[in-house]
């Protein structure tokens, strides 16, 4: 088996020789055939650092990019490059330690299609960042898993670090923006296995950090370029605003009615009626635009059902929490609220709105592999 290290590098001669040589450390002590690959987009003297290891050591090449394009095109290109079975991706900065290669290695050997080392399993350690970037990094993991689903099970989506077999990648269009390469291969890749490992994030001692807020805003138009791009994701978020527009036309309703001098119960439950027509209507056009096995009276039935099962749910749920458990009230809502949207979300999927022929959950390999134009560098085809 060979071993394909891929190194994104911008402007690290102060590191890339460094990292070669734990490299060289850590890969001959294996059994494992093994080459090196920096992918460089350097304004400084990297390039001819590297073309001074490649020199002295022919595992280690390089490939110089005169058109900065950001980290994830730069591991696109290293994959296009790559001759390896296993494809490991670490930055040049060695925050990542090339020491967990083995570990990394281990896992995979094991069964499984992508190895993540993380900061959050027990025996990782987030050491090597200020708190100011522990609150930024929070946010762009928490915003990852929130938003999409093959994120939510990793526990460190949008680190730097990972080992993917070749045919997770081989022949797919990938299409990242800025720098979490790492999610577009979860969402987009042929992933049915992942392990996280543990381990400790190293504090840079040389060089310069290249997060800065453009990076930031590329990285939150990336996870919407996910989601859209993501069949699961984007219907259970169009499900989600239909659902805050029953909630206003339920609002709307029952006030509108209330000052008319309807009662309060009657009102009520008109405008629970309405608002239900009206999620429905949005959720079969919008949500579930596909054909559907069912007729239209016989979905709103279905839809009525689980809505009103939806509604038992999560009061049962507020009930038992804020009476038998003494959770406080705001905090029972809240989970009532959550235990509905995913009561409704995932019964209306299967059931109410199933479709004429049986579906994945994710987008399948064929439809990633139809032909994409390519509008951008950064599309990649291996």
């Amino acid at each position: 088996m060979k071993i394909s290290v891929i190194v994104p590098s911008y402007n690290e001669g102060n590191n890339v020789i460094r990292l070669a040589h734990r490299l060289q450390a850590v890969l001959e002590s294996s059994t494992y055939l093994f080459e090196v690959i920096y992918v460089d987009d350097s304004t400084d003297n990297t390039p001819e650092l590297l073309e001074e290891l490649r020199l002295s050591d022919s595992r280690f090449t390089y490939v110089h990019r005169t058109n900065s394009r950001g980290l994830a095109t730069a591991v696109l290109e290293g994959f296009r490059q790559a001759t390896g079975d296993v494809f490991i991706v670490m930055d040049a900065d060695l925050q990542h330690p090339p020491e967990m290669i083995p570990e990394m290695m281990k896992s995979i050997l094991q069964g499984n299609d992508m190895v993540i080392p993380s900061r959050f399993v027990p025996g990782g350690k987030d050491g090597g960042l200020s708190w100011s970037r522990k609150i930024v990094s929070w946010t762009a993991r928490s915003i990852a898993r929130l938003a999409l689903k093959r994120a939510r099970h990793v526990t460190d989506p949008t680190g730097g670090i990972f080992a993917v077999r070749r045919g997770v990648v081989d022949g797919l269009h990938f299409d990242p923006i800025g720098w979490k390469i790492m999610l577009e291969i979860l969402v987009r890749g042929r992933v049915d296995k992942v392990a996280e490992i543990p381990y400790t994030f190293v504090a840079r001692d040389l060089g310069d950090s290249k997060m800065s807020l453009q990076e930031q805003f590329r990285y939150l138009h990336h996870i919407a370029k996910l989601v859209i791009g993501s069949e699961e994701d984007f219907r259970f978020w169009k499900f989600c605003i239909v659902g805050g527009s029953g909630v206003l036309v339920n609002t709307t309703v029952y006030v509108s009615l209330v000052q008319a001098s309807l009662n309060i119960v009657t009102a009520f439950v008109v405008a629970s009626i309405v608002s239900m027509i009206s999620n429905f209507v949005l959720n079969n056009r919008f949500t579930w635009s596909y054909s559907k096995v069912d007729s239209h009276w016989a979905r709103f039935i279905k839809f009525s059902v689980v809505s009103v099962g939806g509604i038992l749910l999560s009061s049962g749920l507020v009930y038992a929490l804020y009476h038998w458990l003494l959770v406080n009230y705001l905090l029972s809502g809240w989970i009532g609220i959550i235990g509905g949207i995913l009561w409704n979300y995932s019964l209306n999927d299967s059931w109410t709105f199933s479709r004429k022929a049986n579906v994945e959950g994710f987008l399948d390999v064929d439809s990633l592999n139809k032909e994409q134009p390519h509008h951008s560098s950064g599309k990649f085809k291996l």
